[in-house]
């Protein structure tokens, strides 16, 4: 964000953003997010819809598993656990993501092409 803020308040330069989309720099981090982004996608996906297709179709999650608490109800709890968890990794690699779009910033403010 820093980088950010400079820019903003300094509006005289000029960032050339086709150089920016064409640099090495910008073109990891866009690998690195999507290295990211589609598993952690694919996966919350699956387990998501995991519960209602195995409810419909199976009954292996109607059996006991701890006392009277069924296996659905620790798979529905799983989900919110599931939830907070993938929000927190997601937050913390998010911030290396803002790091690396900030040294783009300031590296193309320098008129460093990155390639």
């Amino acid at each position: 964000m820093g980088a950010e803020k400079e820019y903003k308040q300094n509006p005289a330069k000029e960032i050339d953003y086709v150089q920016v989309t064409e640099s090495k720099s910008f073109k990891k981090l866009m690998h690195d997010r999507k290295k990211f982004i589609v598993p952690l996608t694919i996966f919350f996906l699956v387990f998501y819809f995991l519960l209602p297709v195995l409810t419909s179709y199976t009954t292996f999650l109607n059996t006991p598993a701890i006392g009277d608490i069924s296996w659905v109800w620790l798979f529905a709890l799983a989900q919110f656990i599931m939830t907070w968890v993938l929000c927190t990794v997601y937050v913390k690699k998010a911030a290396v993501f803002d790091k690396q779009a900030d040294e783009i910033i300031k590296e193309m403010e320098e008129g460093g092409e990155g390639r």
